[in-house]
């Protein structure tokens, strides 16, 4: 790889002396968003989209350098051209566009071509390389249009309703919690939160996302549960805080409900096919779409979709040495 190295940190560019969502410590780190297996503390410096600052200021503090690019702003580093380009799958999501002595290489970080009104639209970028995520790269995953998983939220709160039983829904406090709020009619009844949902609202409101009232669950004030629904993280899925809502009805939304049994592991009552990520059409149509030679890939079932890319004449590969992970880490 003439552009990037992939090093025990992370991804390295040597003409840039800069580290992508690098692990460890380093000295000069870009950051594709905010979620914590990709933005981590201790690191010297950190570049990242504009909209991405405030969000990654809350993951590790205040006191943290972190500069902030407007999307599409070119800036030299060292012998390296870098922009950051809308990735589609968080607020302030981006993929990082890396081009040294004329060759480009595309960072996609984690990415969503789906529609998505909390936040920034994806962009295609066109490229020679491109480092592409696979969370669910099997054909086995397709998404159906958001509008439809949020109508069945709602159909699933107001049945509970009726009975007066506290609907529960798990979402990732980041991007995931934002994207159910946005789809929930707030005529049904009152909405809850969990205070790490909370703490990222008032910046998604300052980047013009607009959200339903909530209130942040306080277990020193008698609020009044039955009939709402509470938007809580996974983190919490199985601690006291949740065992506070006896016999609430438990409901998921994650694209990993997109498998049977999943559910059913996780004792949960209703889940919701809701995902961050590309499915595996999107891949597909993105990859192709940059016009890259050569692909690797990353974080989930690469051998699977490095093998679809290579018959249809590419050269992919799974990323060697990366790390593999699930949907966004609390």
């Amino acid at each position: 790889m003439e552009v990037l190295e992939n090093r025990m940190e992370g991804l390295y560019c040597p003409a840039g002396d800069f580290f992508i969502d690098p692990r460890g410590q380093v000295k000069n780190a870009l950051i594709t968003h905010a979620h914590s297996d990709h933005a981590r503390a201790g690191h010297n410096q950190y570049l990242c989209s504009e909209n991405c600052t405030s969000l990654l200021q809350v993951r590790i503090g205040k006191d943290a350098k972190i500069e902030g690019l407007k999307y599409g702003e070119k800036r030299k580093i060292g012998d390296a051209l870098v922009s950051f380009h809308p990735a589609g799958h968080i607020l302030g999501s981006a993929q990082i566009r890396i081009e040294v002595k004329g060759c480009v290489w595309v960072v996609s970080g984690d990415y969503k071509p789906q529609a998505d009104s909390t936040c920034e639209s994806f962009e295609l970028v066109p490229c020679d390389g491109f480092i592409s995520e696979c969370t669910f790269g099997l054909p086995v995953y397709h998404w159906a249009d958001e509008s439809e998983i949020h109508r069945e939220m709602n159909q699933w709160w107001r049945e509970n309703k009726k009975a007066d039983e506290i609907s529960l829904l798990f979402a990732y406090s980041l991007g995931k919690a934002q994207r159910v709020l946005a789809g929930l009619d707030a005529e049904i009844g009152k909405i809850y939160v969990h205070g790490a949902v909370d703490s990222f609202l008032e910046h998604y409101a300052r980047a013009g996302v607009v959200l339903p009232a909530v209130e942040v669950v306080n277990r020193n004030k008698d609020q009044p549960y039955g009939g709402s629904l509470v938007v809580a993280p996974p983190a919490v899925e199985d601690s006291a805080w949740t065992r506070g809502f006896r016999g609430a009805k438990r409901g998921f939304a994650s694209g990993w409900m997109a498998i049977r049994g999943a559910r059913r592991r996780r004792n949960l009552d209703r889940g919701f096919v809701l995902s961050d990520h590309a499915d595996w059409n999107g891949l597909i149509e993105v990859i192709e779409g940059t016009g890259a030679e050569t692909v690797k890939v990353t974080h989930g079932n690469g051998d699977a979709l490095s093998a679809f890319l290579r018959e249809r004449g590419l050269d992919a590969e799974v990323l060697k040495g990366a790390v593999i992970r699930g949907e966004e880490e609390e």
